[in-house]
């Protein structure tokens, strides 16, 4: 058991190490990170929905992503500025979560009906459109084509760029609300409608929950994984 442990410590450690430098990849990074701004833009356009509309999704070939909606109450608008990293570190943490479970197929039929919900509601841009159809592509072969093993890696892969860009991108927030508080994204808009809270405080927010999901991701699906 203790060899076992350490081999799957090893491996684990690998394709951790390996999602960080492989966001870093010019362009390649860059598209690869898009699986975050997915899970971001749609947890922001998913609480929209609860009390106003939404626009449109955008997904730039720089990795950022801009969601376009309408909120006729103070409480929707605040919701929907804090949903996008809350849910981008919540879906690192289900991946790690389904995973550990050994339910890999729950997890692609997720991240896919993500997709088809973007393409077929919210996303015009051309290269957000292209992005989606390769992904959704690439998970449907995975579905009926790829054998285990091979499923499994490319998953674990997928939930680690989560789990690594997900705590980046909210220490980049962070970052931000420090130096330049208005152009802070979420953290100014939640400063502006809170007005007594400013940006650098929702900046520590991000930060803290993003480290608190990534925490509970790896105890309950890395422990199982290693079992």
């Amino acid at each position: 058991m203790s060899f076992v442990r350490d081999k799957f410590s090893t491996k684990f450690f690998f394709f951790l190490v390996f999602a960080f430098l492989l966001i870093h990849v010019p362009i390649v990074g860059n598209y690869v990170k898009i699986i975050n701004t997915l899970i971001h833009e749609s947890g922001h356009a998913l609480i929209a929905l609860l009390g106003g509309n939404v626009e449109r999704i955008s997904l730039f070939m720089n990795s950022e992503g801009a969601t376009y909606s309408h909120q006729s109450t103070w409480v929707g608008s605040f919701f929907t500025s804090l949903a996008g990293y809350t849910f981008a570190s919540f879906m690192a943490f289900l991946s790690f979560l389904l995973i550990g479970k050994k339910k890999q197929i729950l997890l692609i039929d997720i991240l896919l009906g993500f997709i088809f919900l973007n393409l077929l509601f919210w996303v015009r841009n051309p290269y957000g459109i292209f992005w989606l159809c390769s992904f959704a592509v690439g998970f449907l072969i995975l579905l009926i084509k790829g054998g285990q093993g091979l499923r499994d890696h490319i998953l674990l892969l997928i939930a680690t760029v989560l789990l690594v860009d997900s705590v980046q991108s909210a220490y980049e927030i962070l970052t931000i609300s420090l130096v330049q508080p208005l152009a802070a994204g979420d953290a100014a808009n939640l400063a502006q409608l809170t007005h007594i809270i400013p940006a650098p405080i929702w900046g520590i927010f991000f930060f803290i929950q993003s480290l608190w999901f990534c925490y509970y991701g790896l105890k309950r699906g890395y422990y199982k994984l290693g079992n």
